[in-house]
């Protein structure tokens, strides 16, 4: 049975992917070390972790699968994800796949670098916008569909 995992830390889209997940009737998993509210659905469970790096990652990593959705904007913990069989979609309603994992995480790895070797180097990410919104609830419900089709 399909379940939707959400890295709930600094995650702005908790809200839409509980009323699709309710509308869908499908068991969805909260995770986070702290800070979250409980909800009061039955079908939405508040994981809350240990403090410590990667824990809330390595909970979803452990747990999801084919069949599974997770949205999370962590980009290793999605490369575990996609390689478990899991659907994985950014907040932003980008799916990462197999097809496109690898170039998204050198793209990672090549921001990162360039970051360390210019610390004055300001800004970086764009803010979430209304469009990013829309497109994460198209892309929501279409990766939700396909995991019910198997």
């Amino acid at each position: 049975m399909t379940a939707l995992y959400i890295d709930a830390d600094a995650c702005p889209v908790k809200a839409e992917a509980e009323r699709v997940a309710t509308r869908h009737k499908i068991k969805m998993f909260l995770v986070s070390n702290g800070g979250l509210r409980l909800s009061q659905n039955p079908l939405v469970e508040v994981v809350i972790v240990p403090d410590g790096p990667d824990v809330a990652d390595m909970w979803i990593a452990e747990r999801c699968g084919p069949g599974d959705v997770v949205v999370t904007g962590d980009i290793p913990l999605a490369a575990k994800c996609v390689e478990a069989g899991a659907r994985v979609l950014k907040h932003n309603g980008e799916a990462l796949t197999a097809r496109n994992i690898g170039n998204v995480l050198a793209t990672r790895d090549l921001m990162a670098d360039l970051r360390a070797a210019d610390p004055f180097r300001q800004g970086g990410g764009k803010g979430f916008t209304k469009a990013d919104r829309s497109r994460f609830l198209e892309a929501l419900e279409r990766e939700l569909r396909a995991a019910a089709r198997g």
